[in-house]
């Protein structure tokens, strides 16, 4: 069962917003963090500050990100474990999209 990351790194995560459509998390770490194995379905990251990353998937494969402050990233659902490898902290906003919810327009 995929993890939340909230729950594994509730040090690392907080949510700024959450409703039936969208979650928002700010998430920061410093040099050397390593997340625990979690779970994000499709998310837009904004950077707030320049950083650099290893992901290693729930596949076993490795991805190696390096942002600077003000990129955008979009994604699709994936299982990851994060480690900041950089010389800087980690300070992004995720933004996880959840399920299609019928409209309530009428």
């Amino acid at each position: 069962m995929p993890q939340d990351p909230v729950k594994t790194d509730g040090d690392k995560y907080t949510v700024l917003l959450e409703n039936e459509r969208v979650r928002v998390l700010e998430y920061r770490d410093l040099p050397g963090s390593k997340t625990s194995m979690h779970y994000h379905p499709d998310f837009v990251l904004y950077a707030l500050s320049p950083f650099k990353r290893r992901l290693t998937l729930g596949n076993g494969k490795v991805l190696m990100r390096e942002f600077k402050s003000g990129e955008v990233l979009w994604s699709q659902a994936q299982e990851h474990i994060g480690e900041n490898i950089g010389a800087s902290e980690t300070h992004v906003i995720i933004i996880e999209l959840k399920e299609n919810v019928p409209s309530k327009s009428g």
